[in-house]
């Protein structure tokens, strides 16, 4: 499954480098496909269920899950699938 398809997903999932500052969202997955990055993703606490809100998207994406301020580099913000009831399909 690419990024590509994701981003325009008619459920509203799509990867967190889609999204614009100031979004909200709900973590659905943590794809394994960025090796070694995942089992770090899920110990910093983006899990499943977790929310998350967008801070920055360029030159990083800086995040704010939970309680968690994260900078990650967009390869890593496409394997962070969400839902977010603000972005429209």
């Amino acid at each position: 499954m690419s990024s590509v398809h994701l981003a325009f997903s008619s459920d509203g999932t799509r990867p967190v480098s889609s999204l614009r500052v100031g979004t909200r969202a709900t973590v659905i997955a943590v794809l394994s496909h960025v090796e070694g990055r995942a089992d770090r993703l899920l110990a910093l606490g983006v899990t499943p269920g977790a929310s998350l809100t967008v801070l920055q998207t360029s030159p990083g994406i800086v995040l704010l899950c939970d309680q968690t301020e994260l900078a990650i580099e967009r390869s890593v913000a496409d394997a962070i699938l969400v839902h977010s009831p603000e972005v429209s399909s």
